[in-house]
């Protein structure tokens, strides 16, 4: 069964995107984006193999593949890249999304550096493989044009009472961004961020478990009257991806409807 979702826009017409993280959330909702703003192949990765196959199989195997991809592991990323390049003969847009929150509520006091390392394998060190390949990819074929996206947080601006090591790979991840965009400029490559706050997805979910909704009060403005959705940023991967932002690169783009943190009032 196919999605029944028409092409809506041109806006990524012809466009080959990869993207990972790409199974469930904020991945799987850019995914049906890209297909429906007429990415010419949506290609997800994700390590939730059944959940990724079958979100290819509803937006349709004639525009969307799954592949297995772990992110920590930098033969796999590469993997990902070359066999992309080699199955549509370039790559235009990579969108990283791939990240895990917290294992545990940790504080500078408490801070657990083997949770650390874990979350940094994935959030920091396979979001730099990501960029890496994703680079090297557009700068071998010639791809002038090309957009890579990275999710972050808008904890890497507003900082966490708890969850150290997430909000600290958040950081990094614009720190990866600001230097990249500046060093892929002069080939015509643009590196932007995505920093969702608070976003309903099922990681969020995990987090808070049973306390979702309070969880999630404490954490979002409903100034615009709503829980921002994975939608929501969907559509915000979707400008930065596209030509219709050619002129930005280096940004981060908040997503978080205006949210302003308690500790800042």
């Amino acid at each position: 069964m196919t999605d029944s979702t028409p092409i809506i826009a041109s806006k990524l017409h012809g466009k080959i995107t990869v993207i990972t993280g790409g199974a469930s959330g904020i991945g799987e909702a850019t995914a049906r984006r890209f297909a429906s703003h007429g990415a010419r192949a949506v290609v997800i990765a994700d390590v939730q193999d059944e959940k990724g196959q079958n979100v290819a199989a509803s937006i349709g195997h004639d525009r969307c593949t799954y592949v297995h991809c772990d992110v920590s592991d930098e033969d796999q990323v590469k993997a990902l890249v070359d066999s992309t390049v080699r199955k549509y003969g370039n790559l235009d847009v990579r969108f990283s999304n791939a990240g895990v929150p917290s294992a545990c509520d940790q504080t500078a006091v408490d801070f657990d550096l083997a949770a650390y390392e874990r979350l940094f394998a994935v959030n920091v060190r396979g979001m730099a493989a990501c960029v890496k390949h994703a680079a090297r990819a557009m700068v071998e074929g010639g791809v002038r044009g090309g957009s890579v996206v990275c999710t972050a947080s808008r904890l890497a601006s507003l900082g966490a009472v708890k969850g150290t090591d997430y909000t600290m790979s958040k950081h990094a991840v614009l720190g990866l961004v600001r230097c990249a965009s500046l060093q892929l400029a002069s080939c015509g490559i643009r590196v932007n961020a995505v920093s969702p706050g608070a976003t309903m997805t099922p990681m969020l979910v995990g987090v808070f478990g049973a306390n979702l909704e309070k969880g999630v009060q404490s954490m979002v403005s409903l100034k615009l009257g709503k829980v921002p959705s994975a939608e929501n940023v969907a559509d915000a991967v979707s400008f930065l991806a596209s030509d219709e932002s050619e002129f930005i690169t280096g940004h981060d783009l908040a997503v978080d409807g205006g949210y302003i943190h308690p500790q800042s009032l």
